[in-house]
């Protein structure tokens, strides 16, 4: 087809994959500790004696601990005074040790017992009465300790756990940066093997090996490949689909680096573009480069927002959620979650600060026909923006 697309056999992309050469190193300890403590500033500030954060990506941020959630509690109790306290069951202990970045002491619990009963406890001895809680924590947590603390001394953690995850450090930067690395020569490639005729199933499975021979955490974080009418759907549709000339290409794939996530859609066509995709394409592009150039310590995320929507308005699609046009937020933070704040999106005041990490993805949506999606992340700098991948060029150019 052209340099970019359709270019490669699936021998030539294979031989093209092997493991990243420059890997970004890991968080050290002592910037675990400076997690800690930063938590404990904004405890301060809301007034709260303590804080529990329940499996997922917050324990793994602030304890470097990679586990999901489910029905046993497994938790981290932070106080204002001493050490953190690592709540879980007996049985797991050892596994537990494998993984934990921090010194920690344990408050451990059989199958039998309750465990919110032993946050309750340490609290007790801490002299801690109010408790910030994760607000990712499952609904039972909130119960269970409502039981022994009373509802009224339980609160929200958002704005101290988001308060310290938003703005990424150095280190956090340099594993996003080699994920997003990672994902676009994934996507390179996959544009590469493009031919008449291939399903979106075998996309989909060359990607996945891809980010994994590369040496992602393991395949893809997700994958969604769509051509031609489906691509109007923005997280797709059910079903195989057979690639044809003259379709749009749609694919919005990532994979994590220790943790840290990439997220990156290419639309591109195959073939020769018709005006209206073209002219689509080249606003969805506009729109995106508005949204960056809008970026700058101070501003508000929905300020960005608007940008974007500004440059679609003025190319006569919308206003607002109306399509033809933009049918959601232009983008979403990332760093351990692939969607974690903060959220480019209107009625959102929060002023953008150094380190903060967003997708810029102002999608345009033609109902029954196609929608172009162009993602890439960036982070705020002191002065403005930096992207973290480079945007595409032109509808048959998806790659600088």
């Amino acid at each position: 087809m052209n340099a970019q697309i359709g270019h490669l056999t699936l021998e030539q992309a294979r031989a093209q994959l092997a493991p990243w050469p420059h890997r970004a190193p890991p968080i050290g300890d002592a910037e675990y500790a400076q997690r800690l403590e930063r938590a404990r500033g904004l405890m301060r500030a809301q007034g709260v004696d303590a804080l529990l954060v329940t499996a997922g990506t917050s324990l793994r941020w602030f304890a470097g601990v990679p586990w999901g959630g489910s029905e046993r509690l497994v938790a981290m109790l932070l106080t204002l005074e001493g050490e953190p306290l690592m709540v879980c069951p007996v049985f797991e202990e050892g596994s537990l040790d494998a993984v934990l970045r921090i010194p920690a002491g344990k408050r451990l619990w059989e199958e039998h017992e309750d465990p919110h009963a032993l946050v309750a406890q340490a609290m007790v001895e801490r002299g801690a009465r109010t408790l910030a809680l994760d607000p990712e924590a499952p609904y039972r947590v909130q119960v269970g300790l409502a039981a022994h603390l009373g509802a009224t001394a339980i609160t929200s953690a958002a704005a101290v756990i988001d308060g310290c995850r938003m703005c990424k450090s150095p280190a956090e930067l340099a594993l996003m940066q080699q994920a997003c690395d990672m994902t676009l020569q994934v996507q390179r490639l996959a544009a590469g093997i493009a031919r008449e005729g291939i399903g979106t199933d075998e996309l989909v499975r060359f990607i996945d090996e891809a980010h994994r021979a590369l040496g992602a955490d393991g395949g893809s974080t997700f994958c969604i490949v769509q051509f031609g009418h489906a691509t109007a759907f923005p997280h797709g549709i059910p079903g195989v689909q057979h690639l044809r000339r003259g379709e749009l290409v749609l694919i919005d794939t990532g994979c994590s680096v220790q943790g840290y996530n990439s997220d990156v859609t290419r639309t591109w066509i195959f073939g020769e573009a018709d005006a209206g995709q073209r002219r689509i394409w080249d606003l969805e592009r506009a729109a995106q480069q508005a949204a960056f150039d809008a970026v700058r310590p101070g501003v508000t995320c929905e300020a960005v927002d608007q940008a974007a929507r500004d440059v679609l308005e003025a190319g006569g699609l919308g206003p607002d959620y109306r399509l033809p046009g933009l049918p959601h937020r232009t983008g979403h933070g990332c760093g351990l979650a692939i969607h974690e704040a903060p959220y480019l999106v209107r009625g959102n005041a929060l002023p953008l600060a150094p380190g903060m990490c967003c997708s810029n993805e102002p999608m345009i949506v033609v109902p029954g026909r196609f929608g172009v999606r162009l993602e890439d992340h960036f982070h705020v700098t002191a002065d403005g923006a930096q992207w973290f991948t480079p945007p595409s060029i032109a509808i048959d150019q998806p790659f600088a």
